[in-house]
């Protein structure tokens, strides 16, 4: 009687890669064309000028120059106003 019973397998060992997220270039720092400024999920910072938005909502220069970080007013389609921050190349 030296044997064990058969051990079910475990469902929650396993972890995802992490994504990393965020902001890689700050307020005030320079940017050539091509690279990433922010990574993130979803539109929580909108794309403005000389930036673009990948199909993941990544924002990228556009054009070299530095990073300017601001908030605007937008009004969404129910009405509702939200204050939205907008990243623009300068």
């Amino acid at each position: 009687m030296a044997h064990r019973k058969a051990g079910g397998t475990a469902k929650n060992l396993r972890d995802s890669n992490p994504k990393y997220l965020g902001t890689k270039i700050a307020d005030g720092q320079k940017a050539e064309a091509g690279h990433i400024i922010i990574r993130q999920r979803g539109t929580v910072i909108v794309a403005g000028n000389n930036v673009g938005m990948g199909k993941d909502h990544t924002l990228f220069a556009l054009k070299s120059g530095t990073v300017k970080f601001n908030s605007k007013r937008k009004t969404s389609f129910n009405g509702r106003a939200t204050v939205k921050k907008i990243v623009n190349l300068i």
